[in-house]
């Protein structure tokens, strides 16, 4: 039953984050919608407020005829332009930001709430169009129901309003950026919340029982709770072996176990490892760091330069880092100060090393661009770490950059600026300082 369950929420996870997940469901609520109120209908509504307050009742049936037509050809035109402005949108994004931030912005429920209501509008007012049957040379016409399909058309109007609002700030870099940034704090706040219980030392597992990916896709996350229960039940630990987010192939190393599980333990603990097809920031926050770096190499780049856009996202990628500075290199699952599973978690240096050769790679020609990174680690050194080796891993990256930078750039000017941002960062620019960093 856990199985299921879990099962079911990792599906529902998968489900959401489409962009046909929300307009679904509203089209859904709007053709249930329509038949109540023809159901109401049948009760008398119309007539009873005929009675009492006429003038919220349609009651000539070619008036009705013509406002709803009217009203599903307007909404149509709006969802058609909508749903183009929505594409523009990711064709942007992708062209000149980076690909990787199509699955974040194709999530955005505000858009999606909105494609939804121009359906179960379009629907609902579709259907009462058809419950308006003549009777002689008169019409049986659903008065309040007219009604109500003309405010959901005013609504549509104020929703295409907000919408062109938000697709304005939606396809501009820095509303970008800080909904990456906000999603992989929020995320980082939850992994350093876990972090307050210390936990006990964790032995080593190499002769642990060894199990197996019986499918592929990116380690998104994993059922904690269940797997605590049944780490709890079954007297066992476990160590998690692929870091989250990355692709894992069929047939890898999974995790190990401290004791052997039967055929029906190991499917019950697979089934707590949720694996999908694309990435999300909400479930692993590398991927925010991996976006920022794009878009900073992106921006770089001799097709793009765009060297604002890249000083922006070092703005965003300096404060994560900073937080990332304030966890540990070391992920468990615990529950009460009792650890029952070791996470493998990217590693600081790793971390920093990844982000920065690609960003060497475009930026060390751009003296702008390097004196921002060198600001960067200036501002990182100074800050709380969790580990003395953060300081390290930063004085090298630092050195490598400043290093790459100089040999790149052959302005004299520019080159007493990067003497300059050596010193601050206490870094010996000499010839042989290549050999420190072998």
């Amino acid at each position: 039953m856990k199985n299921f369950i879990s099962s079911l929420s990792s599906t529902y996870q998968n489900i959401k984050s489409k962009i046909a997940f929300y307009p679904s469901l509203f089209a859904l609520s709007g053709l249930l919608f329509a038949f109540i109120m023809m159901y109401l209908e049948e009760r008398g509504i119309s007539g009873y407020l005929v009675e009492n307050i006429p003038l919220l009742v349609v009651n000539n049936g070619d008036t009705a005829l013509t406002i709803l037509s009217a009203c599903i050809t307007g909404l149509i035109s709006m969802m058609v332009f909508s749903f183009s402005m929505v594409m523009v949108l990711l064709n942007q994004a992708s062209t000149n930001y980076s690909p990787r931030l199509l699955p974040g912005l194709i999530s955005d429920h505000k858009h999606q709430i909105i494609l939804g209501i121009y359906l179960s509008s379009i629907l609902y007012c579709i259907f009462i169009l058809f419950s308006i049957q003549p009777t002689g040379d008169q019409y049986q016409v659903p008065g309040f129901s007219v009604l109500v399909g003309i405010l959901a058309t005013v609504v549509c109007i104020y929703a295409f309003i907000y919408f062109i609002h938000t697709i304005s700030q939606s396809i501009q870099i820095t509303f970008i950026l800080d909904k990456i940034y906000m999603e992989a704090k929020a995320r980082l706040n939850k992994l350093l919340d876990r972090e307050k219980e210390i936990p006990a030392s964790f032995p080593d597992t190499s002769g642990w029982h060894e199990y197996y990916t019986e499918t592929s896709g990116y380690f998104r996350d994993i059922s904690r709770q269940n797997l605590i229960e049944f780490c709890k039940d079954k007297n066992t630990r476990l160590e998690i072996l692929p870091v989250r987010g990355i692709f894992a192939l069929q047939g890898k190393p999974l995790f190990r176990s401290e004791r052997a599980l039967t055929k029906d333990e190991l499917e019950t603990v697979i089934g707590y490892f949720h694996f999908a097809r694309e990435e999300l920031v909400s479930n692993n926050y590398v991927l925010a760091f991996k976006q920022i770096a794009e878009v900073i190499a992106k921006a770089m780049s001799p097709g793009i330069n765009d060297p604002g856009t890249a000083l922006n996202a070092i703005d965003y990628l300096t404060e994560l880092l900073r937080m990332r500075m304030i966890k540990t290199d070391h992920s468990y699952i615990s529950e009460k100060g009792t650890v029952f599973a070791r996470e493998r978690a990217v590693h600081f240096e790793e971390l920093l090393y990844n982000l920065l050769a690609s960003l060497r790679t475009y930026c060390k020609r751009d003296i702008v661009v390097v004196q921002k990174l060198a600001k960067m680690f200036i501002y990182l050194q100074k800050q709380e770490a969790k580990e003395g080796s953060y300081y390290k891993t930063l004085d090298k990256e630092a050195e490598r950059l400043l290093l790459d930078a100089r040999q790149s750039i052959d302005n004299k000017t520019d080159q007493d600026v990067i003497e300059k941002m050596a010193k601050e960062l206490k870094i010996d620019l000499k010839p042989d300082s290549n050999k420190k960093l072998l």
